[in-house]
């Protein structure tokens, strides 16, 4: 239904009219300050009190009967001397004496020792391993052929020991998912002066226990071809810092001794 718009004029017309008349008979009668008057004033908020500052005690407290009664303990700094632990010592194996073997003798210590291998019990799992400058010095880190290693070795981490041609143990952690030696190997090689170039049979003759023999390849050819490259080397750098150009070419073939 929509009203008619007179008809809404005069309704907001006669409601305005009346707000005013009830305004006007308000301030006749005072009400507004009446009304005003019955509200609470306000009051003055109470100023808090300020707490004395109590001086802490750097100390724990005891809150167990057992130890009330004991004295508190002192806590102050002092100096301490160091315990002196010993660390574990070991000879650094002199990096210009490191044996650098040539082609051939690193093949014939690895013939050598694959003869070896074929004269062993075949009872018994076997393989040839050629020694790097990374399994002797350095990093000393022995890598095991993978097929081996799934077929024989434990599949979780184990201590393996290696037994040499003397008989003397030495224990080396094996890591299964490396499929390598790790500690107690540097120990290992150090002890029976392995060089690049050497190669090692190891035969399982226990579920956790290698027999390891070697066979050593010409130390002395090694240290002659190492020898005549580092003082080719030296000479090289003198040449080129002094500006001075080598008035003689020579050449060295070394043989197997």
């Amino acid at each position: 239904m929509v009203v008619p718009k007179k008809a809404a004029f005069a309704y907001e017309e006669s409601r305005l009219k009346r707000l005013q008349e009830n305004k006007r008979r308000m301030e006749e009668l005072n009400l507004n300050k009446l009304a005003q008057s019955l509200r609470p004033s306000p009051k003055p908020s109470p100023m808090k009190k300020t707490k004395t500052k109590v001086p802490l005690d750097l100390i724990p407290v005891r809150r167990s009967s057992r130890v009330s009664d004991k004295p508190a303990p002192n806590y102050k700094e002092i100096g301490f001397e160091s315990l002196g632990i010993a660390r574990r010592s070991y000879v650094r194996r002199d990096l210009l004496n490191r044996v650098y073997a040539s082609d051939g003798d690193r093949m014939d210590a690895l013939e050598r020792a694959e003869a070896l291998e074929q004269g062993l019990d075949k009872e018994f799992p076997s393989f040839v391993k050629p020694m790097l400058q990374s399994h002797v010095t350095g990093g000393f880190w022995l890598g095991l052929p993978v097929q081996f290693c799934k077929a024989h070795l434990p599949r979780h981490d184990e201590m393996i020991t290696l037994v040499d041609e003397n008989g003397e143990e030495s224990v080396t952690k094996y890591l299964s998912l490396k499929t390598g030696l790790s500690g107690g190997w540097r120990g290992f090689a150090l002890m029976h002066d392995l060089v690049d170039g050497d190669a090692l049979v190891f035969q399982l003759i226990e579920p956790t226990t290698f027999k390891v023999t070697y066979t050593k390849q010409n130390l002395l050819c090694a240290n002659l071809v190492f020898l005549f490259s580092f003082s080719m080397t030296i000479m090289y750098s003198l040449h080129s810092s002094l500006s001075i150009r080598p008035f003689f070419i020579f050449s060295v073939k070394i043989g197997k001794f």
